[in-house]
């Protein structure tokens, strides 16, 4: 399995190097692939800092690339519910530590909007330290 990180990701999505988003596309299909939640992450940032996108953008880019046959994403669980609290309005840098957190005992955070969004969205308890 080859672990693919940012630059490979956004080709990807944005399409913007003919060339290399041919090589990423000849990867995606003949190789199985891990993207980590780091490169989730990051994807995030480069796409709505460098192109662009807007927050529901950026969650149909991912929906995208997890479901192809040979991708697979660190932590299928976590990846697969921080889109869906973003969707409803939360960072996703934030949704993937909440999201992470629903396998420990909660999370904590001196942030009142994100206890209060955590709430809202049934995420796991979170409170401050």
């Amino acid at each position: 399995m080859r672990v693919v990180d940012t630059d490979v990701v956004v080709r990807y999505v944005v399409d913007d190097d003919p060339a290399q988003t041919a090589r990423v596309e000849r990867l995606l299909e003949h190789e199985v692939t891990l993207v980590p939640l780091t490169v989730l992450l990051e994807t995030a940032w480069v796409l709505r800092s460098a192109y662009g996108f807007l927050a529901a953008e950026v969650v149909r880019a991912r929906r995208a690339c997890a479901g192809l046959q040979r991708v697979t994403l660190e932590s299928p669980a976590v990846a697969a519910q921080a889109p869906d609290w973003a969707e409803q309005g939360l960072d996703l840098a934030d949704a993937l530590h909440l999201a992470a957190a629903q396998a420990h005992d909660g999370f904590v955070t001196f942030d009142p909007a994100l206890i209060e969004a955590a709430r809202r969205l049934g995420a796991p308890a979170s409170r401050e330290p």
